[in-house]
């Protein structure tokens, strides 16, 4: 396909595919005279410990743009939100001690 795209667009991505469980999640670069800015939503991250969230954080926040940074909340150890370099939305979030999903 190479030679079906200008030079600039060579390096992109066409198509990814990832497999979460039984989830497929896919995506690619948009093409200029397609490209939206991301709006409307963010993209989640949970981990369990306190270390791990700080670390996916500082890797996210790095060229980007920090909206809350990671502190304790009262339904997670540690919670932070960031626009990283590219534009999308993230929220960190790592579980309380003890917290199992579906706990009220």
């Amino acid at each position: 396909m190479a030679k079906q795209v200008s030079p600039e667009w060579r390096n992109k991505i066409m198509h990814a595919h990832m497999t979460v469980g039984s989830t497929v999640l896919m995506g690619s670069d948009a093409p200029p005279e397609h490209y939206q800015a991301p709006q409307g939503f963010s993209l989640s991250i949970g981990v369990k410990e306190v270390a791990e969230g700080e670390r996916i954080f500082k890797e996210l926040e790095q060229g980007g743009k920090v909206q809350m940074p990671m502190q304790k909340t009262f339904w997670a150890a540690s919670f932070g939100m960031v626009v990283d370099r590219f534009g999308i939305p993230w929220m960190v979030n790592c579980e309380q001690a003890g917290a199992a999903a579906g706990d009220d």
